[in-house]
C-alpha cells in the first residue's frame, strides 16, 4: 500500500507527518522504523501522526525512530500547526492538541495563506524528580553537581514528556558534544532512563546558544524542548531573563517562560520539505 506523508523541519527536528485521519495505517512501530529509515531517503527524527481527538483540535502522537512511541515534542506539535492549516484540516488559527504530555495550545501566525509561523504553548515544566525521573535526593533537580569524564559540571533536568537535562557551559561552539553527550546519555548513577542532553552558553541576559545531543542519535542541529530546558534552568539560576532568544545550529527560537501561568512559550518557523508517497508492505 501507498501512504502519503509531508517531510517537515522545525529548526532542528526533521519529522515525517502522515495524516492518520484520512488515512487507514498498518502496523505503526514497523512504520515509524521504516520511514525514519534513511537508507530510504526518507530520514527523519521519527514519525507524527495527525489522528482525530475528542478533548482538542487534533491529537498528535509522536513515534521515535525505534518505533518507541514517545509523549511530546515542542518542534513537533508547532509543525503539526502549519500542516493542519496548510492542508486545510482546519481554518483556525488558535488550535489545540492532545499529547500524552498533555492539551498544547498553537497560535498560527499565517500569510499570504500558509503558516509562517507558530508559536506554540507547550505547558508548564516538570521538575520533580520522582516525575522526570532522576537520582537525586533534591525536591527540584535544579544545579546538581556531578563529575562526566575528566570534568564537574552542574546539571539540571527538566520535562515535558520527554526528559532533557541541561548544562551550561563557557564556549558551546568548541565544546566537544559527542564525548561528553553520550557520556551524560549513558550516566546511569543519575539518568536511570537515557536523556536529551542540552549543552548551553549564557551570552547575555537576553540571549543563549545551545547544542544538542539526542539520545538514541547523537547530534542534532537543534532542539525546541532542548531550548525551553535551557531557558528554564537559565532563569532558575538567575542567568537570564524570562524572555530570550536561543541559537542553535537550525536556527533561533524565541522562547518565553510566563510568569503568571508558569507556562512556556517558544516561537519560530516550520518548514516543508517534501511531500510525496511511500510504498509499504508491513
Amino acid at each position: 500500500m501507498k501512504i502519503r506523508f509531508t517531510k517537515m523541519q522545525a529548526y532542528g527536528n526533521d519529522y515525517v507527518y502522515i495524516d492518520a485521519i484520512h488515512q487507514q495505517l498498518p502496523d505503526l512501530p514497523a512504520l515509524a522504523r521504516f520511514v525514519s529509515d534513511r537508507h530510504f531517503g526518507v530520514g527523519s527524527d521519527g514519525m507524527i501522526l495527525i489522528c482525530p481527538s475528542e478533548t482538542a483540535d487534533f491529537r498528535m502522537r509522536v513515534f521515535n525512530p525505534d518505533g518507541t512511541e514517545a509523549e511530546m515534542c515542542g518542534n513537533a506539535s508547532r509543525s503539526v500547526g502549519k500542516y493542519v492549516y496548510d492542508h486545510h484540516l482546519t481554518d483556525k488559527t488558535n488550535v489545540t492538541l492532545e499529547t500524552l504530555g498533555g492539551i498544547k495550545e498553537l497560535t498560527l501566525f499565517v500569510e499570504n495563506g500558509t503558516v509562517a509561523n507558530i508559536r506554540a504553548d507547550i505547558g508548564a515544566p516538570v521538575m520533580e524528580p520522582s516525575r522526570i525521573p532522576v537520582n537525586t535526593t533534591l525536591a527540584e533537580f535544579v544545579d546538581q553537581p556531578v563529575r562526566v569524564l575528566d570534568r564537574d559540571f552542574h546539571v539540571t533536568a527538566l520535562s515535558w514528556g520527554n526528559p532533557h537535562m541541561v548544562t551550561f557551559v563557557e564556549d558551546v561552539s568548541g565544546f566537544d558534544v559527542e564525548a561528553f553527550g553520550y557520556a551524560f546519555e549513558h550516566l546511569t548513577s543519575l539518568f536511570p532512563q537515557k536523556t536529551n542532553v542540552t549543552f548551553a552558553e549564557l551570552i547575555d541576559r537576553g540571549h543563549l546558544k545551545m547544542r544538542e545531543w539526542e539520545r538514541g542519535t547523537g547530534e542534532t542541529i537543534g532542539c525546541g524542548t532542548g531550548c525551553c530546558t535551557a531557558v528554564v534552568a537559565a532563569v532558575r539560576l538567575n542567568l537570564c531573563d524570562r524572555k530570550v532568544t536561543v541559537s542553535q545550529i537550525g536556527g533561533p527560537l524565541d522562547v518565553e517562560w510566563d510568569a503568571q501561568t508558569g507556562h512556556v512559550l517558544m516561537t519560530g518557523p516550520s518548514h516543508t520539505v517534501f511531500e510525496s508517497e511511500i510504498e509499504v508492505a508491513l
